[in-house]
Formats: C-alpha cells, structure tokens, sequence
C-alpha cells in the first residue's frame, strides 16, 4: 500500500472563495481530492479560511503576495512531504520539495523554473514545461439535469480575446436568447440578458438551465474551466480550436469551430446530444480525484528522485 503525503498547498487569497474565483475553487478542489485518497492536507491561505477537507494555516496578508521561501517556510509545519504553491514565489522554500502550478498565461519564451506544473499539454509546450495536470472539480457542486433548457450561455470576462462579441452574434444569428454572466456590463441587445459576476451557487443554476455554453476563444487557453462546470451540468460546449480546448471537448460532450460561420452551424446538432454523455466526459476525466491522483504521482516521482 502507498504511502499517506503530507502536502501543503498554498495560494494567497480566502478559501473556499466567497464570490467566484478559478484558481481558488481548483485549489479548493484538489484539497478535497488529496484527502480522499487518503492525505494529509494542510492549506497555507489568508486569515478567514477554513476548509472541512484540510488543516488550514493562515497567511499574513502583508506577507501573501510572491513571498520569498524563508517566510513562506516559517509558516509550513513540521513532517510535510510536499509543498504545491498556486502562485509563483519569489524564491521556493528549499527544505521541503516544492512545486508551483502556473495558472495563468504569457508569451511564449519566457523562462520558468523545473518546478513548473501547468494545466494542460498545449500549455505546457506553449511554455516549455515538462509536466502538467488538467484541472478537475467535484461533480456534487453542479445541478445535472435532462429538463428543457431555457437559454443558451456565455461565462467570463467580457474581453475580446474572451470572443464574447461571437457568442451575441452567433446567439442572435441562431435564434437563440443567451444570458451573459461576467466582469464588465456591455451595451443591452435585444435577446441578451446580462447578469454581471456571479457566484459558484448562482452560476451552477444557470448552467442547469442552459442549452450550450459558448466559448468561442481568441486566444489560447490555459484550460478553460468553464468548459468542465458546464460539462458536469450536462450543458455542451461551442469552442473554437484554440489553446486546450481540443484537449477538452470531445463529440459527445460539444463541437468546435474556427469561424463564426462554422460556430453558428455547428450550434443546432447540440441539442441531439445526451446530456448523460456531456456530463460523462467529466466523470471520466475531469474529476477533483483525477486531477489528485496525477498531482499525486508527481509528488511521489518527486519523494522517489529526492
């Protein structure tokens, strides 16, 4: 039988998020993960944390930001095994094995340490990275229902590398009402329905209500999580091929397209597919276990090299 890692995961903001926020929801996630496989977890996060799943440290708020390894290492405590950063530090802790999770984007060419775990294999080789994790999230959080679908939706920053603009044109050229749910208000269309940041709560019951989640990306994707939120809600996904979102959906869980023309007629065939099938691409690939067990065999090749 393996062995139980103690593993401290840190990111400098307050868990489980109260409003929405990706990263945190991830971290929050995969510590629920690592604990039902059977590990110790302790989160090293800002005062007001408290997570049922992990033994939570809190984080001087002043400190928070790109702490340098001995502060950092002040706070870890004794018999840990790993410790997984959600942001980069300014240098890591050097008593303890370390890894950080890159999170976000850039352009191509910048140099990042060995440690450097990102979130899928287009954003791994866009940045030169050895290893990387999908990210998963717990099934139980998303409403799965087969009931009729009153709107089609788009989730996200309302930037044009976003393509949030594609999704109005593509809604409207299929007849379809679309409900827009993120940071900045845009000018009201007839058939839009805007409904500004929302919570995980709130955003799991439009996702139950929704016929297909827009996601016609201008840029490449570390990820795209919301493509795996709408997935567990059985809700199909229209994406173009940029960054990981090949990685993501499949046939039987959403379609991809290059253009708007393409996107608009790719949108009718959604509604043929089972949402039972939707959802399975998350159930079989995209769970908060998956994404324990592949962070888990690297924190173990890690222990093994050490």
């Amino acid at each position: 039988m393996a062995s139980t890692l103690h593993v401290a995961l840190y990111h400098p903001a307050v868990l489980p998020v109260r409003g929405y926020g990706g990263t945190e929801r991830v971290v929050v996630w995969l510590a629920r993960g690592l604990a039902a496989l059977g590990h110790r977890v302790t989160v090293l996060a800002l005062p007001g944390s408290n997570l049922a799943e992990a033994t939570t440290i809190p984080i001087d708020p002043t400190e928070a930001f790109r702490p340098g390894g001995a502060r950092l290492e002040a706070h870890l405590p004794p018999g840990l095994d790993i410790v997984h950063a959600h942001v980069p530090l300014a240098e890591p802790p050097v008593s303890v094995p370390f890894w950080w999770t890159f999170h976000g984007t850039g352009a191509p060419g910048r140099i990042f340490p060995s440690s450097t775990i990102g979130l899928s294999a287009h954003h791994a080789a866009r940045h030169g990275l050895a290893r990387w994790v999908h990210n998963g999230l717990d099934p139980a959080e998303y409403r799965f229902s087969t009931g009729t679908r009153q709107h089609d939706l788009f989730l996200g920053r309302l930037h044009s590398v976003k393509g949030w603009r594609l999704a109005v044109a593509g809604a409207r050229r299929t007849g379809r009402r679309l409900v827009v749910a993120g940071g900045w208000r845009p000018s009201l269309r007839r058939g839009l329905r805007f409904v500004g940041k929302v919570d995980g709560a709130r955003k799991a019951a439009l996702l139950a209500e929704a016929g297909c989640l827009w996601m016609p990306a201008q840029w490449d994707e570390p990820f795209g999580l919301t493509t795996i939120e709408a997935m567990a809600s059985g809700v199909p996904v229209l994406g173009t091929r940029r960054g990981a979102l090949p990685e993501v959906i499949t046939p039987a869980s959403g379609a991809m397209g290059d253009t708007l023309d393409e996107l608009v007629a790719l949108r009718p065939g959604l509604d043929a597919l089972d949402p039972e099938g939707v959802r399975a691409n998350v159930l079989e690939r995209f769970t908060h276990l998956h994404m324990a067990r592949a962070y888990e065999a690297i924190y173990r090749n890690e222990k093994r090299e050490a």
